[in-house]
């Protein structure tokens, strides 16, 4: 069976989150909440129209142009800048704020479109041959400089492409495994299934617009993930097309035939090659959905509430704790921010999927967990609502930057026995960097990943931007990355590490773990062109 996906959404915005149709004006509670919070005025910055961007002049040659173009097609070979413009990067915000420059913008040389795996391979070989760099490209919604056109010593970068790798190639109803190409974005990945009745049930926030190659090259973890586990706990096999060849890794539900090579390929970022197919467990559709929203007195009742439900294995789908400062602005419901606000303490959610039994069982022994670890019931109402605007908070963003506020996340994760003591620390390492360059900051935190061991913290940082706000901005996360590796936490639990995480690779791997990182690359890509400045230091 072959079925082709299509794009559900209009393109991304060049220079801003989703959808431009969907964007989200500052409510008069938000801009209240800024000017009390940060101090934040009224003014709005007016942002770059692509015709008035300079892009810097592509340095593919012709000759290399030509090669290309007859190895691709030449209508999936695009040098305009407005097609190179729109690969210029990722999404995060200093992405976004790069693109308000109205200086030369780099992108890269020529975006390239393939449509099959020979063809990849022989683009890769070429590019191989003749010192031109390759950044893979799925659905643009990275969050960590992944897909920066970094040239190094290469004379030129290229963009490779895959939303035409964009097929349900086959699905095993009977063992419950699915075939997908990497280029199938989130929402047609649940529409080619679901008229199957199946589901892959991984929801992040860049779902609308993020790829399964992406999910599967950046070990993406979703929103559902206490129910159906990590995007990598998915993954039976996949193919990575190299410069030296095809592999395909993944033969069945579990092997002991040695190390689980895998895991090379999975969080490999584009830099070990490029992700074509991935073979995935999925489930069926669930019957129902229950949903209960929870208060909790502070944030380390809730999170010891949290660790009790999972390492007891009550089984909740989804579950998310917002602290004190999360909870009393609202941000997890989206819709109501700055206003009717929170004021029970933290706000936790909870949802159940599956059948009907099963979700009652699995809602009704957590319930009670809940409650015997000082939780207290807030009925159906802030659940449905986060789900219902899951997915918006990245627009609301948009408006921030515009409005001449800094807003940008960052995560980690950590031992249950050190969760307090790594949000303290983050959170003071980015209050006092971002009061150095002169404004107040509004830090939130909250855990939406679980394990019977320890959970993530995901940080929303709002404050005025002063100065260089770029340079602003990177002060602050350095100074969050250091309190993360100095407390016990992990550098990334799902944003990937990228160009901006690159630093900290060492501290979180070792000089051995660098060291075999260097040796899968240089026996996969010896010409070194995957995505350089990524990943390995």
């Amino acid at each position: 069976m072959t079925q082709t996906s299509e794009q559900l959404l209009p393109p991304m915005k060049w220079n801003a989150w989703g959808d431009p149709a969907a964007a989200k004006p500052l409510s008069d509670g938000i801009r209240a909440l800024l000017k009390q919070a940060v101090g934040l005025d009224d003014s709005e910055k007016p942002e770059l129209e692509p015709d008035q961007v300079k892009v810097r002049p592509s340095s593919l040659s012709q000759e290399h142009s030509d090669a290309l173009a007859k190895i691709v097609g030449a209508e999936y070979f695009r040098t305009a800048d407005r097609d190179r413009l729109l690969h210029a990067g990722g999404k995060s915000t200093p992405d976004l704020l790069r693109r308000k420059d109205p200086g030369v913008q780099d992108a890269p040389d020529a975006v390239l479109l393939p449509g099959d795996d020979d063809t990849v391979s022989e683009i890769l070989r070429y590019c191989s041959e003749h010192g031109i760099a390759i950044v893979p490209f799925g659905g643009g919604t990275n969050v960590t400089g992944g897909l920066d056109p970094v040239r190094a010593d290469f004379s030129a970068v290229i963009s490779l492409d895959l939303r035409r790798f964009n097929e349900l190639h086959s699905l095993d109803e009977e063992s419950g495994i699915a075939e997908l190409g990497a280029g199938v974005t989130g929402p047609d990945a649940e529409r080619l299934l679901g008229e199957h009745g199946f589901s892959l049930g991984h929801f992040p926030q860049s779902f609308e617009y993020a790829t399964i190659g992406g999910f599967a090259a950046t070990r993406s973890s979703g929103q559902d993930s206490a129910g159906y586990g990590r995007f990598n706990d998915m993954i039976l096999g996949l193919r990575l097309i190299t410069p030296v060849g095809v592999w395909d890794l993944g033969r069945v539900a579990a092997s002991a035939a040695g190390p689980d090579l895998r895991q090379l390929a999975i969080g490999s970022e584009g830099v070990l090659g490029v992700i074509t197919k991935v073979r995935l467990r999925v489930h069926r559709k669930p019957e129902t959905t229950r949903y209960e929203a929870w208060s909790f007195p502070d944030f380390a009742t809730g999170a010891a509430a949290l660790r009790a439900i999972t390492q007891i294995g009550t089984g909740p789908t989804v579950v998310r704790l917002s602290d004190e400062a999360e909870s009393g602005v609202n941000l997890a419901t989206h819709e109501t921010i700055g206003e009717n606000q929170f004021t029970g303490g933290c706000l936790g959610l909870t949802l159940f999927e599956g059948t009907k039994e099963h979700a009652e069982s699995r809602h009704a022994e957590t319930r009670a967990v809940l409650e015997a670890h000082g939780g207290t019931s807030l009925g159906e109402g802030p659940a449905r609502t986060w789900e219902h605007g899951r997915f918006s908070a990245p627009y609301l963003r948009d408006s921030l930057l515009a409005a001449g506020a800094l807003c940008e996340t960052l995560e980690t994760a950590t031992n249950w026995s050190n969760l307090g003591t790594l949000k303290t620390a983050v959170t003071e390492a980015l209050t006092t960097s971002l009061a150095a360059s002169g404004t107040p900051a509004l830090v939130m935190c909250h855990i939406s990943h679980v394990y019977p061991t320890g959970a993530s913290l995901y940080f929303t940082v709002v404050a005025g931007q002063r100065g260089n706000p770029l340079e602003q901005w990177w002060a602050a996360k350095r100074a969050a990355c250091d309190a993360i590796i100095a407390n016990g936490g992990t550098i990334t639990h799902h944003h990937a590490v990228g160009a901006d995480h690159r630093a900290w690779m060492r501290d979180e791997v070792g000089e051995l773990g660098v060291q075999v990182l260097k040796a899968v690359k240089a026996t996969l890509d010896p010409a070194g062109i995957l995505n350089p400045g990524k990943l390995i230091p």
